[in-house]
């Protein structure tokens, strides 16, 4: 196999497990438009947030390219008994990127724990990056949060790679990734999505969004923020999380490969103290499109918890 086409089909396959993206603002219907909304005390160009509801705080963390529209249905039930936050990073689904090749993910969560500590210990729900957002927050700020949901995300994405990769052996694919991200062409890169859309998500209805604000993310920054996930390990310091921290994750069934997940999932949060692990069968990566009532029947048990 080619070396160009081994990193090709290695950016398909990853980014097709990270979060892209979803339907943007203008897509949202009135019915769930309707929680009054609040302006957030907080100004960042690395971040926005949109506050909605009255009573404990929960923050809902989108992953790569996505939109915080990709929670807007879950963010909006609970708005009747939660202040949600809904954040959206910049360089995503439209959102302005101002730091050419600058780096992303640690500025990103700088600011992230940043706001994150204006507000009384939240629970934090992520998906995707967003989980690994969340799950690097309990590690370098253990007092920031009372609790963390991870959907569908890993320590360590690049062991999808296999068992075996380690940042290091990583490192020259992230670079080469990067910039073939940046030199794709605009038509190519729109049909990889359409193939890539597939893999996200069972319902077909929400590819077409899914490809949509994936288009609208800035190229450099979800060129920089791949490579960047590439490489980030949270594993040797799984065992810093001391609050409350569950794993959701997918199982497909449809494309007979559905058993590798669980062991997958329970081998790379091993070293997590006392983390309580979900599975969500018939699902792909958007398990909030794929099966809502399910997950959100974990998100209410999930803040049920001490």
């Amino acid at each position: 196999m080619k070396p160009a086409h081994t990193i090709r089909q290695f950016a398909l396959r990853f980014m097709a497990v990270l979060a892209l993206s979803v339907g943007a603002a203008g897509l949202v219907t009135p019915a769930l438009a309707s929680p009054a909304m609040q302006d957030a005390p907080f100004a960042s160009d690395r971040l926005s947030v949109e506050v909605i509801g009255q009573g404990p705080d929960v923050i809902f963390v989108p992953g790569y390219t996505s939109s915080r529209e990709v929670w807007r249905e879950a963010a909006v039930r609970l708005s009747t008994t939660h202040r949600v936050h809904l954040v959206q990073f910049s360089g995503f689904a439209g959102q302005p990127w101002s730091h050419a090749d600058g780096p992303f993910l640690a500025p990103a969560l700088d600011e992230l724990a940043r706001y994150v500590g204006t507000l009384d210990r939240p629970a934090l729900i992520g998906h995707s990056m967003g989980g690994f957002a969340g799950l690097r927050l309990a590690q370098q700020h253990p007092d920031l949060l009372s609790k963390v949901m991870s959907v569908d995300s890993l320590p360590f994405f690049g062991v999808l790679m296999g068992p075996q990769a380690t940042p290091e052996t990583l490192a020259p694919i992230a670079a080469q990734t990067k910039a073939m991200l940046l030199a794709v062409s605009p038509e190519m890169f729109s049909a990889q999505q359409a193939q890539t859309a597939v893999g996200m998500t069972l319902t077909e209805a929400k590819r077409p969004a899914i490809i949509e604000d994936s288009m609208k993310s800035d190229p450099q920054a979800r060129a920089t923020a791949i490579a960047e996930l590439m490489v980030a390990d949270a594993r040797p310091d799984l065992d810093k999380v001391k609050v409350p921290f569950w794993a959701v994750y997918a199982v497909d069934t449809s494309g007979g490969q559905g058993a590798m997940a669980p062991a997958l999932w329970t081998r790379e949060y091993a070293a997590l103290p006392d983390v309580k692990m979900s599975a969500v069968e018939n699902s792909r990566h958007f398990i909030m499109y794929d099966q809502p009532e399910r997950l959100n029947a974990l998100i209410d048990a999930f803040l049920a918890t001490d």
